[in-house]
């Protein structure tokens, strides 16, 4: 009984030196891999598999190819996959919060996104962790700007434009705008651009640059309406089951790729603007009456939201405004 009891002893103390059974993470993202969000997060799976020791190594999904854009939330919660990225103002119609970062005219620069974000992020983590979901870290879009086929002087003339939506509130600014608000996901959308299904949209310059829209469009408006972010989370259960050294370990390679990120979606911005031009579209700021036009829409989507996110949403506008 002795010698079982030294030998069981002996198992668990060899046992404990060993080091943790590797895990792989498969971690679908919406962009091309040549989209600075998907170089990000690829950086970010490497620190995480350099930090750990190997002991949690992630492999990256890019352009919808494991799930597209719409399914990532779901198949993470659900452990279909165990992190991944999402634009999350695309679930904004399952809860006003998620569309903090889409309040048209709110947070217009980098500066302000980050403190946006900062005011938002007690709520948000609360919410995702409600649906099984941990924050890790996001990464903000370059300005949003107006994408169209043809020279536009104010809002009557996008009236019928068919319009490109990608999450509730550019669906809701086609609305208010007279235009046409079709779904479509990025991975989709030069395919709905070269068959006629979007003639506009509101999207960074990296979007229309990735997609090489002057092929079908010929002018972009730096209306400047707002920075979307999106945002890396990983799957509850799944965090939980890590040691805190892992945990630790994750955390600093997600404040390293969120720090990575800004900085390239900053450098980016002025690069993505140039590249718009040599395609050979006009890239200019609106006219006043189109701005004035869009700003009164984003008055009203502003109201609208503070009313659908009730006491948490007025108290991340307050708390933005207040700092």
């Amino acid at each position: 009984m002795k010698t079982m009891t030294h030998l069981l002893a002996a198992t668990a103390l060899a046992a404990s030196a060993l080091p943790a059974l590797a895990e792989t993470w498969d971690m679908p993202l919406a962009y091309p891999a040549t989209n600075f969000h998907s170089e990000t997060a690829a950086s970010f799976a490497a620190c995480v598999g350099e930090a750990t020791g190997g002991e949690v190594e992630i492999k990256t999904h890019p352009n919808g190819s494991l799930f597209p854009g719409a399914d990532i939330k779901r198949a993470v919660q659900t452990g279909q996959a165990l992190i991944g990225e999402r634009l999350l103002s695309a679930h904004a119609n399952e809860n006003a919060l998620f569309g903090y970062d889409s309040i048209p005219f709110l947070a217009t620069s980098f500066d302000d996104s980050v403190k946006l974000n900062k005011a938002a992020l007690p709520e948000l983590e609360k919410l995702l962790e409600s649906q099984n979901l941990h924050y890790l870290y996001s990464v903000p879009w370059p300005p949003q700007g107006l994408y169209t086929k043809k020279e536009v002087s104010s809002v009557a003339d996008l009236e019928g434009t068919k319009f490109r939506a990608y999450n509730a509130a550019t669906a809701r600014l086609a609305e208010l705008a007279k235009m046409q608000p079709v779904q479509i996901e990025a991975a989709e959308l030069s395919q709905a651009l070269a068959t006629g299904v979007a003639e506009s949209f509101v999207s960074s310059g990296s979007t229309g640059y990735d997609e090489k829209v002057w092929e079908h469009l010929t002018n972009f408006y730096q209306v400047d309406a707002w920075l979307p972010r999106n945002t890396i989370f990983v799957n509850l259960d799944a965090w939980n089951g890590l040691t805190d050294a892992q945990r630790a370990a994750i955390t600093g390679c997600a404040e390293s790729a969120e720090a990575e990120g800004l900085a390239k979606s900053k450098e980016l911005t002025q690069f993505y603007l140039d590249g718009l031009k040599e395609g050979g579209m006009s890239v200019a700021p609106p006219g006043d009456e189109l701005k004035a036009g869009l700003q009164d829409i984003g008055a009203t989507m502003t109201e609208e939201w503070l009313s659908n996110a009730g006491d948490d949403g007025k108290s991340i506008v307050d708390s933005f405004k207040s700092n």
